[in-house]
């Protein structure tokens, strides 16, 4: 009989080491599993900014002063200047309104030399950085070159008290809204620089509110 009931605790003993180490397990796994991946590296050496409504160009026709002007680019894309009624310049570059700007003037000028400024900086939607959530200030930003998150952090005003700031997301429109995440509480509260990322145009960036 003690034999039986011996046999029976040490199976009950085996059956409950077994659990342990299954929870041991659970308990020891990462606590990042299933997240979502870090972005990569992301800014192009090669970028040009590109123009978009709202911005301001001066517009240079050299020899001719009386051609040249400063600018607004329509919400229609467009910009008019002295002798070129309408010219689209939403979607292009400096040096591509300036190119157009010379055929439309060859009309009227010979061999005409343009150069083309933008003064002030909105860019098209397409390339602004969308900031949404539990930031201090959410807005569009104007994309700049090797523009990082800490850049996009300063320029919104921080994370409110609210923001779960290391659940936060990067959605990337240049990878088909691919998902990445990003730990803006380590970065902003911790000065974890090793959190800081770059961004890409048109990337959108979400700041979840936390439970408490």
């Amino acid at each position: 009989m003690i034999r039986r009931t011996s046999a029976f605790v040490l199976a009950v003993l085996k059956g409950l080491g077994a659990g342990v180490v299954v929870l041991g397990l659970s308990a020891c796994a990462s606590p990042t599993a299933g997240l979502l991946p870090a972005p990569p590296v992301a800014a192009k050496a090669d970028y040009s900014y590109i123009v978009g409504p709202g911005d301001m160009l001066n517009i240079n026709v050299w020899r001719n002063p009386e051609l040249s002007a400063t600018v607004p680019v329509r919400p229609d894309g467009k910009v008019s200047t002295p002798l070129v009624d309408e010219l689209l310049a939403q979607g292009k570059t400096p040096t591509q309104i300036a190119r157009d700007i010379e055929q439309a003037l060859g009309r009227f000028v010979r061999d005409p030399v343009v150069t083309v400024i933008v003064t002030n900086f909105v860019g098209p939607y397409s390339e602004q950085i969308r900031v949404l959530g539990e930031a201090t200030r959410p807005q569009a930003l104007p994309f700049r070159q090797k523009m990082t998150v800490l850049d996009v952090m300063i320029a919104v005003g921080g994370l409110t008290d609210f923001a779960a700031g290391n659940s936060a997301t990067i959605v990337r429109a240049a990878e088909g809204n691919k998902r990445y995440s990003v730990r803006l509480h380590d970065l902003v509260k911790r000065g974890d620089i090793s959190a800081n990322v770059e961004m890409l145009p048109g990337d959108v960036l979400i700041i979840p509110q936390g439970w408490f």
